[in-house]
């Protein structure tokens, strides 16, 4: 039964994902953990993470870390295929479709109007992370004892890096890291 809900759950972030990974980040976080709290939200934004720094797209390698956590490796199997098939059966279709109507006004309308919902997804995914690293518990605190300092001062310093020098975000989210792990270790975690 849990093979079949991680399936299913992951066959819909697979089919409702347009626009790549970070726009899939809600659907993820709706499945797993608002619908069936297979994760705790800091647990998800941990798989995100380790998402982000392995190699593959995010809703996959999503896929795989919840499945291996819930079922072994026949729940990573069975999520990652939920989450794949969609997208292998949309692609193979929207190619023929495509190649054969790409000249119609209709088509570039519908290409067009979903920009900014993709945009929206994405917009909403980074909230969400920024707000559960900044504060403890994901929400606008009640005081400043539970607004995680060390986490906004990361995120400042980790922006300010990557736009002012361009250095590799896997070395920058690496140095982040390293200085969160003796940092948060020193000065404790908010609201913990």
């Amino acid at each position: 039964m849990i093979y079949l809900e991680l399936f299913w759950s992951f066959f819909q972030v697979g089919l409702f994902s347009i626009g790549g990974g970070y726009a899939a980040m809600p659907l993820i976080q709706t499945q797993v953990v608002d619908q069936h709290a297979w994760l705790t939200l800091n647990e998800f934004i941990d798989v995100i993470t380790i998402s982000q720094m392995t190699p593959g797209p995010i809703g996959i390698n999503s896929a795989t870390f919840v499945g291996i956590k819930i079922a072994g490796i026949g729940g990573a199997l069975v999520a990652t295929l939920g989450c794949v098939l969609p997208s292998c059966i949309i692609v193979l279709t929207l190619a023929h479709f495509y190649f054969k109507y790409q000249n119609l006004t209709a088509v570039r309308g519908i290409l067009n109007g979903l920009r900014p919902a993709i945009i929206a997804m994405i917009a909403s995914a980074g909230l969400s992370i920024l707000l559960s690293a900044s504060f403890a518990g994901g929400v606008l605190p009640a005081s400043l004892a539970d607004v995680s300092w060390i986490g906004i001062l990361l995120f400042l310093a980790a922006f300010f890096i990557l736009k002012k020098w361009k250095l590799n975000p896997v070395w920058v989210m690496i140095g982040c890291g390293i200085i969160g792990m003796f940092l948060y270790r020193f000065f404790g975690i908010p609201g913990r």
